[in-house]
């Protein structure tokens, strides 16, 4: 009862949020979204979190910026518990359907998605996978577009289409390795499980000790007790069963405590196999028991998992224990019905709707008008010439941004510095025709603003327009009012593009920055994270920083010519 009346509470809460505007402190909503953010991580699921959650999507709202305001619903749902995930997913499908923008709309249903897969409702994952990538392919966002890859993988991963979800989980790796570290280690770690449901298990130890690695030379440990898992796993394939049930075990008390029920149960099938082929069968049937256990609370059972109740069914009619038995073949039926009906609706959907839908039509079309061996040769023919149309395309687009790209780096490469000489003034926009400003404050303004760039102080990591006013000596009203005018640009912006700039003739003019990472480059820049310093980046230059920089090292390359043609 208890437990009913806790859940209609946190109903009542999330409706009543829905419905009003919750009162937040004016000083949060003059924060910029990043240090909103940088408060919402550090607290986390913390109450302390909920004022910086209220600012951050009242901010967005009064600005009435959608992106801003789907990830305010976005910030909700990692805030808040599992079963309330789903109505803040909800909220952003509104919010994305009224932008009408297709990378929110994308994100929108990815995001729910990947909530109903964290919930192991793998069709109902699958469904809103498939509305993301139609809404994506409109895109250019190739951020969200392997984000949707990746999961699309997971799918054809837990139908057993290992070699498709391999070169799916490649494609992703190749991406992430220099945009986002948690989807680059989360790839390494799904690419480790397909090598070893295809029985390659020295790949897979390979790939787990790799990503071991690399989750140490990025310093992101989120991740290590799966990697373990994984390897622990691989070495019961591999026969080393103690080895095996002393790296599972190691793993189990990081696992309960995200509440991975799924891999808490793999975790205890896999202790039940190993103590199983080491003779301790009372032992192995104990923890075989667990898997049935969270099989009844939580609903989830993995296809290799139910040989579990095979061994169990064999183990009561060894001790005669019909009761026992009987109770473990209900059980076996019932997972049976779940795994086929699953299996059934998720291939149909990942056949029809993602991988062969245009063709499939094609075919359809075909086989009324034809023969079945017309068919057979109008299809090969069509096939072919979808085939060499979509080539033609890629290339086309590929050198196409090629060329983009390289205009751009070539602009960036003949960019002088930007320095800190005085910037004639830009004409005054509308909201300052409402607040006159003596010209000899504009003027003193302008050169603090001149020292404080040439000084490179916008370095600093935790810099607000308010610190900013008081080192200059005035107040943040008159200080984002000469900005806009004289730097022609928001204050977030003013910082960001003087950031980047900072960065971009660091690396054109000292080598040894050329080879530091994204994480790296973003520190010195004093950016909060590495994701707000690629997107900076991009925004201001046009081109990422890891194309930037990959180009530079090849112009300088040339650049060196050696002794004996020299």
């Amino acid at each position: 009862m208890k437990k009913y009346l806790l859940l209609f509470i946190l109903l009542a809460v999330v409706t009543a949020r829905s419905q009003r505007m919750p009162a937040v402190n004016d000083a949060l909503l003059l924060q910029p979204y990043s240090k909103l953010d940088e408060k919402i991580e550090e607290f986390g699921k913390d109450a302390r979190a909920i004022p910086f959650l209220d600012a951050y999507l009242q901010k967005a709202k009064k600005e009435r910026n959608y992106g801003e305001i789907l990830n305010g619903y976005k910030n909700y749902l990692h805030a808040s518990p599992n079963n309330l995930r789903l109505t803040y997913a909800d909220s952003m499908i509104g919010v994305a359907e009224r932008s009408k923008d297709n990378n929110l709309l994308g994100s929108a249903y990815l995001t729910k998605g990947i909530v109903y897969f964290s919930q192991k409702r793998h069709s109902k994952a699958l469904d809103h996978y498939l509305i993301a990538n139609k809404y994506l392919a409109k895109s250019n966002d190739a951020y969200l577009k392997n984000k949707v890859k990746y999961n699309i993988a997971s799918i054809k991963y837990y139908l057993g289409y290992y070699s498709d979800a391999i070169n799916l989980y490649k494609e992703c790796i190749a991406y992430f390795k220099d945009e986002n570290t948690l989807a680059y280690l989360s790839c390494l770690h799904s690419l480790g499980l397909c090598y070893n449901r295809m029985g390659d298990y020295v790949l897979c130890s390979a790939t787990n000790e790799y990503a071991l690695q690399e989750s140490a030379r990025l310093e992101v440990p989120d991740m290590d007790a799966l990697f373990k898992l994984s390897q622990g796993i691989n070495l019961y394939f591999l026969r080393d069963y103690s080895k095996a049930i002393v790296k599972i075990k190691n793993t189990l008390a990081a696992i309960c405590n995200e509440h991975d029920f799924a891999n808490e149960s793999v975790a205890y099938f896999y202790l039940g196999k190993n103590y199983l082929a080491l003779g301790k069968e009372d032992t192995a049937m104990n923890y075989f028991r667990k898997v049935d256990q969270l099989f009844k609370s939580k609903g989830y059972l993995r296809p290799d998992l139910r040989e579990g109740y095979e061994l169990l069914i064999k183990n009561s009619r060894a001790q005669n224990n019909i009761r026992g038995e009987l109770y473990y073949v209900n059980q076996l039926l019932k997972a049976d019905s779940l795994l086929h009906s699953d299996y059934i609706d998720l291939s149909k959907k990942i056949y029809r709707d993602y991988d062969t839908a245009l063709l499939l039509k094609a075919k359809d079309s075909l086989e009324g008008q034809l023969s079945e061996r017309k068919t057979h040769e109008y299809f090969f023919i069509f096939i072919v010439a979808v085939l060499f149309t979509s080539l033609l395309y890629l290339a086309y687009r590929y050198f196409k941004i090629r060329h983009h790209y390289k205009i751009r780096f070539e602009a960036l490469f003949d960019q002088a510095p930007s320095g800190a000489e005085e910037q004639e003034p830009l004409p005054l926009k509308e909201e300052l025709a409402t607040l006159i400003i003596k010209p000899e404050v504009v003027e003193y303004i302008l050169n603090g603003l001149v020292k404080f760039e040439s000084q490179h102080k916008y370095l600093q990591s935790d810099l607000t327009v308010g610190k900013l006013a008081d080192s200059i000596g005035t107040n943040p009203k008159y200080l984002s009012k000469v900005i806009a005018a004289y730097r022609g640009k928001k204050f977030v912006y003013y910082i960001n593009d003087l950031k980047i700039d900072y960065i971009i003739e660091l690396v054109k003019t000292e080598g040894k920055y050329r080879n530091y990472t994204n994480k790296a480059l973003a520190e010195e820049a004093g950016f909060s994270t590495t994701q707000h310093f690629t997107t900076a980046f991009s925004k201001y230059a046009g081109i990422s920083p890891t194309f930037f920089i990959t180009e530079l090292k090849k112009r300088y390359a040339q650049e060196i010519v050696p002794m004996d043609q020299a």
